[in-house]
C-alpha cells in the first residue's frame, strides 16, 4: 500500500510541476567566461542516482574551470561521493526522511536563496522536487532539463548520467557558447593513491594467494534481484571456468548473499572503501543497483545484469563495462562478456 500511495504521490507531482519553469536566461547576456558559481539540483537520497551526477559535474569543470558548484541533494551520500571534487565548494544537504526532520527539510529550502548563482541545472526533468528547486533558486540562467529532446531510439540521450550532459551542451550551443564534445564522461568516485592502496591491500587480505579477483554482487533491491538458484549457477560456473581467480564477494549492507556465503566476502559501511576494493578486482558483476554504479565510479570493468530495468538509462558505459539483458541473453552471453574484459576472447 505505501509503495502504491509513493508511486501515485510522485505521478501526481510530476503533473503537477511539469510546467513548471522554462529554460531562462538572455541569449546576448550569455557570457561562458562568466559563469562562476553553479548550482546542480539532484534532491534525491539514492547512492545510485548520486554517483550519476558526477559526469555531469566534470562536464560543468571542463566547461566552466573557473566555476565552483553547489549540490542541491538529499540525504548525506553526496557529501562522500564529491569530497575529493575540489569544484564542488557546498552541499545544501536535505534530510532522507524529511517528515522526521520537518525542520531541517524545511531550512534546507529556504537555504537555496542564500546565495546567487550564474548557472542552475536541473538533472532530472521528471523531477518534481528537482524543477522546484531549479525554479526557487536565485540563478541568472537556469537549466530545467528538457531541451534535449529525448530520441527513443538514441540510446546515448536516453541514459540518465549522459541526458544531463548532452542537455548542458545544448543549451551552451543555444546560447552562442562553446560546449564540449565527444564522449560524455564516466562514473568516477575520484578515489586518491592512498585509498587505492588500501583496497589493495584488503583485496589480497581476501584472497592471499595472489590470483586476480572477479568481484560478484548477489544482492539488489526488489524484483532487480536475482534468485539464489540463478546465482549459484553462475558461481558454480565461475569456480570451473575461472580456477585461476579467486571470486570475491561484495556484501550490501542488508548483509545478504544470494549464494549463501559461500564465496569470501567484503563488507563496509564506507562506500569509498567497497569502491576501492573493486578498482583493485578485474571486473565486477552485479545486478542494475547502487552497489553497480559505485563499480562503474570505481574505474572497474562492469558487467551489469538486467531483467526488469532498462540497460539503455542505466548500463554502466565506461572503462570497458557491458550490460547483459538477461531476460534476452543466456549464461553464454555473459561469460562471453567476462572472457572480453579477462582477455581470454580468441
Amino acid at each position: 500500500m505505501l509503495k502504491k500511495i509513493n508511486k501515485f504521490r510522485k505521478s501526481l507531482m510530476q503533473g503537477l510541476t511539469k510546467n513548471v519553469g522554462s529554460n531562462t536566461g538572455n541569449k546576448v547576456d550569455f557570457k561562458q567566461e562568466e559563469i562562476k558559481r553553479i548550482l546542480i539540483c539532484r534532491p534525491n537520497h539514492r547512492l545510485g542516482n548520486m554517483l550519476l551526477i558526477t559526469p555531469l559535474v566534470q562536464e560543468a569543470e571542463k566547461t566552466f574551470p573557473d566555476a565552483t558548484i553547489d549540490l542541491f541533494v538529499k540525504g548525506g551520500a553526496a557529501s562522500v561521493i564529491f569530497q575529493n571534487y575540489a569544484s564542488v565548494r557546498n552541499i545544501i544537504q536535505l534530510p532522507k526522511k524529511h517528515f522526521k526532520q520537518l525542520g531541517q527539510y524545511i531550512g534546507g529550502w529556504f537555504k537555496l536563496k542564500t546565495n546567487k548563482y550564474d548557472l542552475v541545472i536541473n538533472i532530472s526533468p521528471k523531477s518534481s522536487s528537482g524543477r522546484l528547486s531549479t525554479k526557487s533558486a536565485r540563478g541568472r540562467f537556469k537549466i530545467f532539463g528538457d531541451i534535449a529532446p529525448v530520441d527513443a531510439s538514441n540510446t546515448e540521450m536516453r541514459h540518465i548520467a549522459k541526458y544531463p550532459v548532452y542537455n548542458l551542451r545544448n543549451y551552451i550551443s543555444m546560447m552562442g557558447g562553446e560546449p564540449q564534445e565527444g564522449a560524455v564522461p564516466g562514473l568516477d568516485l575520484r578515489l586518491s593513491e592512498a585509498e587505492l592502496r588500501a583496497g589493495k591491500e584488503k583485496l589480497h587480505n581476501l584472497a592471499p594467494e595472489g590470483k586476480p579477483v572477479i568481484c560478484i554482487f548477489t544482492y539488489a533491491t526488489g524484483t532487480k534481484c536475482y534468485a539464489q538458484d540463478w546465482w549459484g549457477i553462475i558461481y558454480d560456473k565461475l569456480l570451473q571456468k575461472y580456477p585461476e581467480y579467486d571470486i570475491i564477494e561484495i556484501l550490501p549492507v542488508e548483509n545478504v548473499s544470494q549464494i549463501n556465503f559461500r564465496a569470501p566476502s567484503f563488507y563496509s559501511k564506507d562506500i569509498r572503501e567497497i569502491a576501492a576494493v573493486i578498482a583493485n578486482a578485474k571486473v565486477f558483476i552485479g545486478a542494475d543497483s547502487g552497489m553497480m554504479h559505485l563499480a562503474s565510479a570505481s574505474k572497474a570493468p562492469v558487467i551489469g545484469l538486467f531483467a526488469v530495468t532498462n540497460s539503455a538509462i542505466y548500463t554502466p558505459y565506461s572503462n570497458g563495462s557491458v550490460a547483459i539483458d538477461t531476460s534476452k541473453c543466456g549464461e553464454n552471453d555473459l561469460f562471453d562478456a567476462l572472457d572480453k574484459i579477462v582477455g581470454r576472447a580468441g
